[in-house]
C-alpha cells in the first residue's frame, strides 16, 4: 500500500513531512497515515507534468493507446486488490467497490481505444479562396480533482481521456479516499507511463494546493468533480487566468413513476438508482414521484426490498449496505430525515441512526413527504427513498424540473412514446428511461444547470482535453 506523494515517477514524502489519517468508516479505525501535500509538493508534480508533455503529447496516439491498454489489463489483474481497498477507506459494500473497479478500468479501456480517433477536419471555405483544416491538439497539463464516493471511477474517467489526447495530468484525489488513487498511480506506472506524466498528490489543505495550481500558467485545464458549492468557488478562481473547465456537480435527481410502469421493473430501477454505494452518488435517485394510483403498490414492495437489505461492514461478501463515509455525512442524513418527519412525512422503513461503532444509516423509505422538506431540495447522499405522489404528469415535469440542479432523471413507463416525450421535457443532460443506471463509458456524461459544464466518457470526453486548431491553407 502507498501512502507518499507521487511526483515525476517517484514516491516521495511532503516536502514539510506532514500526514493525515484515514480511517475505515466501518470500523472507526486508522487504516493509513497518508503524505499531505502543501503547495510546494503541488507545483513540483505541475512542473514535473510540463516537463513530460512536450515527450508525451508527441508520441503517437497508437503508443498512448497502448499503454492505456495495458492500464486496463493491470486494473483488472488487480481488481480484489483495489476493490478491498475502496472498501476500507471508502465503506461501500465489496459487491459495490467489484463494480467500480470494473467500470474505472473500462474508461482506460474505451479511450486507449480512442487515442486513435481525435480526427480533424478539412472543408473548402465557401467562398473557394482557401482549404479550413482543423487540427485537435492536446490542451496541455491537466489539473484533476476527484471526490471520495467513486475514487477509483472518478480518477480513471478523467485520466484515460486526458492521456489519450496527450496530455499530462496533476491528479488532486479526496483527503477521505486518497490510498485508491495512490493504486491507479502504480497501476499506470506498471503499464508504462513516463514519469512526470501522471502526479497524485493527496492533500487535506485543498484549498491552499489546488490555488496554487490554477494560479500556475502551466495549468491549461481544470477537471473537477464534487459539489456545486466547490465548484463554483474553483469556477471564480480559474476564471482569473481562464483556465479551461469541466464541471462535474451536485444532483438531484427525481425519479418518476408513470400509472402505467411495470411496478417490479421499478422497484427494481428504484433499488440501483438509489443504493448504488448506498445512495452516495450525484446520480442517486433523490426525489421519488410516483402517480397516485400506483403508489400504494411501489411504496409497498420498495419498503419490501429495501428491508432484504443487509447492512454492516462492507468487506463481508454478504452485506448489501456498508457504512456512510464518515460522522458528518451521516448526521447529515439523519438532520434531513428529521426535518421531513417533523414537516409531516411518514417513516416506512429505518429513519434512526443505530447505536454502536461505525457511521451506519439504515436502508430508510418515508412517503407522504411534504413538497417543502429539505431532503426534497437538498442532495442526501444517503439510502433514504423520500416518495411524493402526482396526479398528472405536467405535475411530475413541473415537480422533477424544480430545482437549480439537472444531473439526471429516472422515468418510467411501458409506453415509449410517452416516456420519449417526457424525456425531453426534462431539464436534465441524462435520462435512464426505464433503466435506474444511466453511467456508461461510451457515453457522455453531464449536467445541465448547475450541475455542471462539459461531458465525461464517450469522444465528448476526449474532446475535454483538446483545443481546436484551425488553419487557412491555399493551394
Amino acid at each position: 500500500m502507498q501512502t507518499n506523494l507521487f511526483i515525476d515517477g517517484a514516491w516521495r514524502p511532503a516536502a514539510d513531512g506532514r500526514t493525515f489519517a484515514v480511517e475505515d468508516p466501518a470500523t472507526e479505525r486508522e487504516l493509513a497515515r497518508v503524505a499531505d501535500g502543501g503547495a510546494e509538493d503541488a507545483l513540483a508534480a505541475v512542473a514535473a507534468a510540463g516537463k513530460a508533455l512536450p515527450a508525451w503529447s508527441a508520441r503517437s496516439p497508437r503508443e498512448r493507446a497502448e499503454i492505456l491498454r495495458r492500464a486496463f489489463e493491470l486494473m483488472i489483474e488487480r481488481r480484489d486488490e483495489i476493490a478491498h481497498l475502496i472498501v476500507q477507506e471508502n465503506g461501500k459494500a465489496l459487491r459495490d467497490a467489484v463494480g467500480e473497479v470494473m467500470y474505472a478500468a473500462e474508461f482506460f479501456r474505451w479511450y486507449a481505444e480512442e487515442a486513435v480517433r481525435a480526427l480533424g477536419e478539412m472543408s473548402t471555405a465557401p467562398n473557394g479562396a482557401n482549404r479550413i483544416l482543423v487540427q485537435l491538439q492536446p490542451i496541455g497539463v491537466s489539473l484533476l480533482v476527484t471526490p471520495w464516493n467513486f475514487p477509483a471511477a472518478m480518477a480513471t474517467r478523467k485520466i484515460g481521456p486526458a492521456l489519450a489526447a496527450g496530455c499530462t495530468v496533476v491528479l488532486k484525489p479526496a483527503s477521505a479516499t486518497p490510498l485508491t488513487a495512490l493504486a491507479i498511480a502504480e497501476v499506470l506506472a506498471a503499464a508504462g507511463v513516463p514519469a512526470g506524466a501522471v502526479n497524485v498528490v493527496p492533500a487535506t489543505r485543498s484549498s491552499e494546493v489546488i490555488g496554487a495550481m490554477l494560479r500556475d500558467s502551466r495549468i491549461r485545464k481544470l477537471s473537477f468533480t464534487g459539489s456545486t458549492e466547490v465548484g463554483r468557488l474553483l469556477l471564480a478562481q480559474a476564471a482569473e487566468r481562464v483556465v479551461s473547465c469541466s464541471m462535474e456537480l451536485g444532483g438531484n435527481a427525481p425519479f418518476i413513476v408513470l400509472d402505467d410502469a411495470d411496478v417490479d421493473a421499478a422497484v427494481h430501477g428504484a433499488m440501483v438508482a438509489k443504493m448504488r454505494n448506498g445512495g452516495q452518488a450525484c446520480t442517486a435517485a433523490n426525489r421519488f414521484y410516483v402517480q397516485r394510483g400506483i403508489a400504494p403498490a411501489f411504496v409497498t414492495r420498495l419498503v419490501a426490498a429495501m428491508a432484504a437489505l443487509r447492512m454492516g461492514n462492507g468487506l463481508d461478501a454478504d452485506v448489501d449496505v456498508g457504512p456512510l463515509v464518515n460522522a458528518e455525512a451521516r448526521d447529515k442524513v439523519q438532520e434531513l430525515v428529521e426535518d421531513a418527519v417533523t414537516r409531516g412525512a411518514r417513516v416506512r422503513l429505518g429513519g434512526r441512526t443505530p447505536a454502536g461503532t461505525g457511521f451506519f444509516y439504515p436502508p430508510t423509505v418515508l412517503d407522504a413527504v411534504p413538497r417543502d422538506a429539505r431532503l426534497l431540495s437538498e442532495e442526501i447522499f444517503g439510502p433514504v427513498a423520500p416518495i411524493v405522489e402526482f396526479d398528472a404528469e405536467h405535475d411530475a415535469v413541473r415537480l422533477a424540473n424544480d430545482t437549480e440542479y439537472g444531473l439526471v432523471s429516472y422515468l418510467y413507463t411501458k409506453d415509449l412514446a410517452r416516456g420519449l416525450r417526457l424525456a425531453e421535457r426534462l431539464d436534465t443532460g441524462m435520462v435512464g428511461l426505464n433503466r435506474g443506471l444511466v453511467s456508461d463509458p461510451a457515453a457522455p456524461f453531464g449536467g445541465m444547470k448547475q450541475s455542471g459544464i462539459g461531458r465525461e466518457g464517450g469522444h465528448d470526453g476526449l474532446l475535454e482535453f483538446m483545443e481546436k486548431k484551425y488553419l487557412a491553407v491555399e493551394w
